[in-house]
């Protein structure tokens, strides 16, 4: 069932997706030390006036990227402030402490805003059409666009709960060329698409593994002492830093983000797969398209850290 607008269903939402309020002094210390600011989107004057057309209204928009992600962007001022990761991307920040469980407010904010504006940037106010770019990898990807599209969009539905759904492209490939350049990766919550954020390689049994660290060993001396014997890929990692068993280096060119705030004011309870239908109307695949131009300007590295 999908409940109108102006149901008392979604008054009640209305009510309930109000973002925790920042402290003042909070705010005060934030407008000192702006490292962090919400991203202007190319066409952010017009969602703000009309929402996203045929996709979201203009409390729908204000829900999802206005309040959520200023949230998002006044909670990591109040964690990076006056430190070195107070400038830092927040990609880079997601990538830097994935693993860090004394970090993981640090890093849900950072990815949270990272993942958000990914999807709010690949946005248009009118339907767009894949180039003649891009339509040949789909095609040799998932065999056509109609294909790409069902897949796609029956992934992202069956997502339970909160999450996005990427469209990568693989930029390590294996080395048959046949293998397809693009995937489809699920990720939930805040969870970064990033491979430098995920698995990491213990090679050792800390438990079993002599550290030659002495009682009254200072925590930093520890963590030097670590260095070069704690794996591959945590921040006391060796140097030559190597992917997690199978994976594969990747960039993002696409997603949608499936959390329930982002739909519920405008499709109400049971509306995900419309609203799925209704995003797919609004990809900007030229945006698509500079992100894997990006991609190939860099040797496989995106220009957009963000």
């Amino acid at each position: 069932m999908i409940f109108s607008r102006a149901g008392q269903q979604q008054r009640v939402l209305r009510a309930v997706t109000v973002f925790p309020e920042i402290p003042i002094a909070t705010r005060i210390s934030q407008r000192r030390h702006l490292g962090h600011q919400v991203p202007r989107l190319t066409h952010g004057e017009l969602f703000q006036k009309e929402g996203v057309p045929g996709l979201l209204g203009t409390e729908g928009y204000d829900i999802a990227w206005t309040s959520y992600q200023g949230y998002l962007i006044a909670k990591l001022n109040a964690l990076t402030a006056h430190t070195s990761d107070e400038t830092a991307l927040t990609k880079t920040l997601a990538i830097k402490y994935a693993r860090d469980p004394s970090k993981a407010s640090l890093f849900n904010h950072a990815s949270m805003a990272h993942n958000n504006h990914q999807f709010f940037s690949t946005l248009s106010p009118k339907k767009t059409t894949p180039s003649d770019a891009l339509l040949p990898l789909i095609n040799k990807s998932f065999s056509s666009l109609p294909s790409f599209r069902s897949t796609f969009l029956a992934t992202a539905n069956a997502l339970f709960g909160p999450g996005f759904v990427w469209l990568v492209r693989l930029t390590s490939p294996p080395t048959a060329s046949s293998a397809p350049p693009l995937a489809i990766l699920t990720t939930y919550i805040a969870g970064s698409p990033y491979p430098g954020a995920h698995f990491r390689l213990q090679p050792h049994d800390m438990a079993t593994t002599a550290t030659n660290v002495t009682s009254g060993t200072t925590p930093q001396a520890y963590a030097m002492n670590l260095q070069g014997t704690a794996g591959m890929m945590g921040p006391y990692a060796r140097a030559d830093k190597k992917l997690a068993p199978g994976g594969q280096d990747l960039e993002v060119l696409l997603g949608v983000n499936t959390w329930e705030h982002v739909w519920l004011r405008d499709y109400g309870v049971g509306g995900k797969r419309q609203f799925l239908e209704a995003w797919w109307e609004r990809i900007d695949w030229d945006v698509v398209e500079k992100n894997m131009s990006s991609i190939d300007s860099w040797s496989g590295r995106s220009l957009k850290g963000r």
